[in-house]
């Protein structure tokens, strides 16, 4: 049943915001509070004030975490204004950006945008939906990579050209910016930004007028890196992955329309089914007169990125015909196997450790008790944290169920272990509760390699199993025993040891050769990522005046 209350309250700020939500609106609400585990958005709150220097202070900062860079979504509807589907279908992909986000709409001959900071539900308010008219639709939100959080950064970008108005929203890195950018002066281009997301739309819109299906074609050859990005023209949206498929991208039905987003969990809301997901180098492009996919560059071996798998998509997502929960269940068991130990209960880092806690709990028929809460609503604020807030760390986020802890030999589980702070802290936070020991088991790997394919990560010189091995990071982090994940288990536990991923951040084994210079430097310095995400302004003149 949907909660009355709860349906009733979203329709009050559709109400608030002087407009009535349209039935489609009160499907997609309906849909909303059946099928997604989130607060709904109160889409009549009020937009963030925001001037270019405005400084979002992440709490998240106290968590070791890896972030990735965005999700994407693209919406087509025949015969309605598709805004609304697109924010809902942004919403369910907040996972993969708070920092900002941004919609873009066609009406068939404009294209209208609207970007600011702050989460989904902040940035889009009624008053701002009803000024996005169109039957197609791109979005985006995103992740800082930085200290700062910038509305410059925003996306999706806009973009003039020949061709009409353009929008380009993406996620993921290029790898050969440098070299891209002096052939592309030598061929006499003149740039607005240091931003490989200018290098990117240059490309496309320089080649647009040769069709969709060659603009995409010439990026692929050129672009060296991650990226799946997708775009809005006039007439038509258009989604591309990588050669090697290092980021997700997916398409859906939507009634007699279509979807295109990072992941399917954003189809549920919107009551859209799954058709298929693209192949390594291959293009999708919709418009009027339907659906069409199109090999843009041959398939350089496949590399999706492990970590998708393991911490960053949805698990209610669907990847490579597996479900992400059963996926890190079967992870949680494959741990067990190759790190058992007595215990009296199996305790989850909520949440991403949750089905990985699940799945060794049933493997090895330890109970399963949560041993700490978290505050879901302690995230991003304007309001800077003092010395003392920091120093609480992961005290903020977490709350120990002492009852659960006192006395307890523990199988802490989670997905990852970066520089080892948040860890450190954790497990010290469960000795202080009264648990008699803490054995550590972590369903990724060691990460001893940095991600130049667009993870927010430490330099390999801050990784901390890049400078310990197993025994003394066990030490470092107040550890009774410490067990990893092997890679061949990850694996096996998605699809099997012949499936193709990334998995370079473990083995230093990259699927797209790295430059040496950017290699060398890395130790010292996070690879230089997130420039996808970043112009100088919101919009790029890619042609000059005449």
């Amino acid at each position: 049943m949907v909660s009355t209350t709860r349906v009733e309250a979203t329709f009050y700020f559709f109400i608030s915001g002087r407009r009535i939500p349209t039935p489609r609106e009160r499907v997609l609400v309906e849909r909303y509070s059946e099928t997604v585990d989130q607060p709904l958005p109160l889409i009549g709150q009020s937009p963030v004030e925001e001037d270019p220097t405005t400084i979002i202070h992440d709490l998240g900062e106290v968590e070791d975490r890896l972030k990735e860079e965005c999700g994407v979504v693209g919406v087509y509807s025949p015969e309605e204004d598709v805004a609304v589907s697109a924010f809902f279908g942004l919403f369910a992909l907040q996972h993969r950006g708070q920092e900002s986000a941004g919609i873009a709409v066609s009406d068939g001959e404009k294209v209208r945008m609207h970007k600011d900071m702050g989460l989904v539900n902040q940035v889009f308010t009624p008053e701002v939906l009803a000024t996005l008219p169109g039957r197609m639709a791109v979005g985006h939100t995103r992740y800082s990579t930085t200290g700062a959080s910038l509305l410059r950064n925003a996306q999706p970008i806009y973009c003039q050209s020949l061709v009409g108005e353009i929008a380009v929203a993406h996620n993921g890195n290029l790898i050969n910016t440098a070299e891209l950018r002096s052939e592309m002066e030598a061929e006499g281009e003149h740039f607005d930004s240091t931003s490989d997301s200018e290098i990117l739309a240059r490309i496309l819109v320089r080649n647009f007028d040769k069709g969709p299906e060659a603009a995409v074609a010439e990026v692929m050859r050129r672009c060296k890196g991650a990226f799946s990005v997708t775009v809005l023209t006039p007439k038509m949206i258009i989604g591309f992955r990588d050669p090697n498929g290092i980021r997700p991208l997916i398409t859906g039905r939507l009634g007699d329309g279509f979807i295109v987003a990072s992941e399917s969990c954003a189809f549920g809301p919107l009551g859209a089914s799954i058709e298929r997901e693209l192949h390594p180098g291959e293009m999708v492009i919709i418009d009027d007169s339907g659906i069409r996919y199109a090999q843009g560059h041959k398939n350089e071996g496949e590399a999706m990125c492990l970590f998708e798998f393991i911490y960053f998509a949805r698990p209610d997502s669907m990847m490579q015909g597996t479900s992400l929960y059963g996926a890190r269940e079967r992870m949680g068991a494959q741990l067990a196997a190759e790190h058992p130990c007595e215990a009296d209960i199996v305790v989850p880092v909520p949440d991403s450790g949750i089905p990985a806690a699940l799945g060794y709990a049933e493997a090895t028929g330890i109970p399963f008790r949560e041993g700490m809460m978290k505050s879901r609503y302690i995230h991003r604020t304007f309001i800077q944290p003092d010395q003392r807030m920091r120093e609480l760390g992961v005290r903020m986020k977490l709350t120990p169920l002492v009852d659960h802890l006192k006395g307890k030999r523990v199988v802490l589980v989670d997905d990852s272990i970066v520089r080892g702070t948040t860890t450190k802290q954790i497990v010290k936070l469960l000795f202080d509760s009264g648990a008699a020991e803490v054995h550590v088991r972590i369903t990724a790997p060691p990460i001893k390699f940095p991600c130049f394919y667009g993870i927010d990560m430490a330099s390999k010189g801050e990784l901390a199993s890049a400078k310990m091995d197993v025994e003394a990071l066990c030490k470092h982090v107040g550890a009774t025993t410490l067990g990893f994940l092997s890679v061949e288990g990850a694996q096996r536990a998605v699809r099997g040891l012949d499936a193709g991923f990334c998995n370079a951040c473990f083995t230093g084994k990259y699927p797209i050769a790295v430059p040496e210079g950017l290699r060398k430097n890395a130790f010292e310095a996070p690879p230089k990522i997130g420039e996808m995400a970043t112009v100088s302004s919101g919009q790029l003149s890619l042609l000059d005046a005449e």
